[in-house]
């Protein structure tokens, strides 16, 4: 019975959100009372229930995906990003200029989340297309296959920041073994993919787009942007700090080293929280103060940026809530016993879960968080890599974007495709992401 509810609070989820377009939010909320009632949780103790999901979950991630956005906005504000990529791309040149995308794309995509990189980088893609005579999306494929990646498996992105969260792994250790992941995933799922998908839906090489609805974008004359160096500091400082605390402890946990002030401080330092509120602070001046830019001017980027997250965050909360009565509720427990007997390692078992409830409700961030619900009960029962659980519920949610996710409306309709070229495109780039993420996942697991 608790996988027959569930099974109904998720097609439930799917008809509130796509055919009545209730807020997802709101849909989570119903879904979530409705499913603790059902799975016999007290009257007295939903709400309570509830209120632990959304606060367990947002109190772990809301400063750092907080600040993260803030220290994206200031970066696009700036022209630093625009100076990232057209020096990234300048200095490749026409031959190479695939990689350049893919390279810019991701270091923009690090600091950015998905649509606002997305919006950023697409009218520098049509640009550099026009200019080079080339179709946009020979360039559009590498660019979307750079940011999906680093917004399933990299910190401080929503997903694998409130997973790592949820399975108490280190969020050092997971962006470690993100940036392992995600290298070889993006060099597959973009300029690879591009020679595949050319072969499946030629004629979407043949369109010109469209990015009219994007409207008036802000651009610089590039020597009015700060340098490429300071600009590519600032924007990977937080990734920068937290891999030097995960590489130091490492290399602490491996000498046998005993504590030292050094290794406090270290630690301190490269804390998620701590390493993005140095981002911002570093942000500020480089990309602000340094150039003469008014500090309310600077402050009202970043009050923009808090301003366009706010209801994602709410849409993560749910999400945790949803996860919390689950594991209240006893689903969680109920297929830890299914599996207790089993071969199949929770790593598979995560990947499959989000998957399904990815293609299922489109939302990544509500599928790695209802996924973490129902596989947190049986990781006691394993010696597994928490990192690798969260990295592996990241790329299961990646899987098959369609017509239930913004990505899919949005790739369609800039790069001017029609249905089947876009399943051709976007679907398939989506699913090789998140397959080839589950391989590099398994054949570190055999390392780690």
């Amino acid at each position: 019975m608790p996988l027959v509810i569930i099974g109904l609070g998720v097609i439930l989820l799917l008809i509130l959100i796509s055919r009545f377009k209730l807020n997802t939010f709101i849909s989570l909320l119903i879904v979530s009372f409705l499913a603790a009632l059902a799975l016999g949780i007290p009257m007295d103790k939903i709400a309570t229930s509830i209120e632990n999901g959304i606060g367990g979950t947002l109190g772990h991630i809301a400063l750092i995906f907080g600040l993260g956005a803030m220290l994206g906005k200031l970066i696009a504000d700036s022209g630093g990003a625009q100076r990232i990529a057209m020096t990234l791309i300048n200095k490749f040149g026409e031959k190479r200029i695939q990689w350049a995308v893919v390279v810019a794309s991701f270091i923009i995509g690090i600091a950015m989340f998905f649509e606002v990189g997305l919006v950023l980088i697409i009218p520098i893609v049509f640009s550099i297309s026009k200019e080079l005579k080339v179709s946009p999306l020979r360039l559009g494929i590498p660019m979307l296959a750079s940011l999906l990646t680093t917004h399933g498996f990299l910190p401080p992105h929503p997903g694998p920041t409130a997973i790592a969260g949820e399975y108490h792994a280190d969020l050092g250790v997971v962006l470690l073994y993100g940036i392992i992941i995600a290298i070889p995933t993006v060099c597959i799922a973009g300029p690879v993919f591009v020679v595949v998908a050319k072969k499946i839906v030629p004629d979407a090489f043949n369109k010109n787009g469209n990015i009219s609805t994007l409207g008036e974008q802000k651009t610089f004359k590039l020597e009015e942007t700060p340098g490429f160096g300071v600009s590519l500091i600032t924007a990977i400082l937080p990734v920068i700090l937290m891999l030097l605390a995960t590489i130091v402890n490492l290399i602490k946990d491996s000498g046998k080293m005993g504590n030292h002030l050094f290794f406090e401080i270290v630690n301190f330092v490269g804390a998620p929280s701590t390493a993005m509120l140095i981002s911002i602070i570093v942000a500020i001046f480089t990309m602000g103060l340094r150039r003469n830019i008014p500090i309310k001017q600077i402050m009202n980027s970043c009050s923009s940026a808090i301003t366009s997250i706010g209801m994602m965050l709410l849409i993560i909360g749910g999400g945790g809530a949803f996860k919390q009565v689950l594991i209240d509720g006893g689903v969680g427990d109920y297929i830890a016993k299914l599996f207790a007997h089993s071969s199949m390692s929770p790593i598979l078992l995560a990947w499959i879960v989000a998957a399904i409830l990815r293609i299922s409700l489109g939302s990544a961030t509500v599928a790695a968080l209802s996924t973490s619900g129902l596989v947190i009960p049986m990781l006691a029962q394993y010696d597994v890599n928490l990192a690798l659980v969260t990295l592996a519920t990241g790329a299961g949610s990646c899987i098959a974007s369609h017509v239930n996710d913004a990505g899919f409306w949005m790739t369609k309709e800039y790069f001017g495709l029609n249905m089947k070229e876009t399943f051709g495109t976007w679907t398939l780039l989506s699913t090789l992401v998140s397959v080839c993420g589950l391989a590099m996942i398994l054949l570190l697991d055999l390392v780690v």
